[in-house]
């Protein structure tokens, strides 16, 4: 694969799936643009090898760049290596890289009353309409992954006990999550009534478009954002703020973090209690308000 297909992928990805701002993207690409102009012999996927990270950052430091610039350049080249390995493109995993550690970004997180105005926003008379708010209720349901709600099958879904069986992640594993009624009604009223007429009715995956091909993850990004406009939305939000939501909600509501952290297919709790902190946000916040008063 050419280096520019690859990286088209990886900020794809980024977008979509982990919310990215568009800000983050570009400044990851000029660290990529960088690395490549150090190595204008890499043309292809088939160039990269574990050890260029080290070779990148031994460069960087002979260079005379800041420890920190260096960290940011070596942890944006890290995350590109990483996601292509993950995809099957890489066969070896990067070289670790001694360097310091990133403070992890609070989501975004919107209101409930704000994820019922969004979820309330497609107009279910017609099939995209009702495809759209299926995958909508689905995924704030469930706390899927916006590739794992594109690539659902038919054959996860188990109407009878609520249940829906997902990928965990790009490995075999697979993990169990729950749907609750109101979010099946839709799901089931969009495959009866609407996928069966659709021209992909065979498929195995449950959204399809138009002309009976799986909804994309760009697609479903373009409407999450046009949605948000519509119900008057201003926060950047993505179809990961759906699963952000998902995850704070429950445990606003009293759920356990480790129900938590299985049904996002978390493979550490420690990724899990990042909901945690913005519950903590909240509350300083508040107690500052109230301290400043007095």
């Amino acid at each position: 694969m050419n280096l520019d297909e690859a990286m088209n992928l990886y900020f794809q990805f980024l977008l979509v799936e982990r919310g990215v701002s568009g800000k983050t993207i570009e400044a990851y690409k000029e660290d990529l643009t960088i690395f490549f102009d150090r190595f204008p012999e890499k043309f292809t996927t088939d160039d990269l090898y574990p050890s260029d990270l080290n070779d990148f950052m031994m460069v960087e430091g002979e260079r005379g760049r800041a420890s920190s610039t260096i960290a940011r350049r070596i942890s944006s080249l890290s995350g590109f290596y990483t996601f292509l390995e993950t995809e099957g493109i890489l066969k070896e995993s990067p070289l670790k890289v001694e360097r310091p550690k990133q403070e992890k970004r609070i989501p975004i997180v919107i209101s409930t009353e704000q994820i019922e105005d969004l979820l309330d926003a497609p107009k279910i008379n017609k099939e995209s309409g009702a495809r759209d708010k299926a995958m909508l209720e689905t995924m704030y349901a469930s706390g899927l992954r916006v590739s794992e709600l594109c690539g659902l099958k038919l054959t996860s879904i188990n109407v009878r006990n609520g249940i829906l069986t997902v990928d965990k992640g790009k490995g075999a594993k697979q993990r169990s999550v729950p749907i609750g009624d109101f979010a099946l009604k839709y799901l089931t009223d969009y495959i009866n009534r609407w996928r069966s007429k659709n021209p992909g009715s065979k498929a195995p995956y449950v959204f399809l478009n138009k002309e009976g091909k799986p909804i994309s993850r760009i697609y479903f990004f373009k409407q999450v954002k046009k949605y948000a406009l519509e119900v008057g939305i201003t926060e950047s939000i993505s179809p990961h703020t759906l699963r952000h939501c998902f995850a704070t909600h429950l445990l606003n509501n009293g759920a356990e973090l480790r129900m938590v952290q299985e049904m996002l297919g978390h493979a550490h709790l420690s990724t899990t209690q990042i909901y945690t902190h913005i519950n903590e946000d909240r509350i300083m916040s508040a107690y500052r308000l109230v301290s400043d008063r007095k």
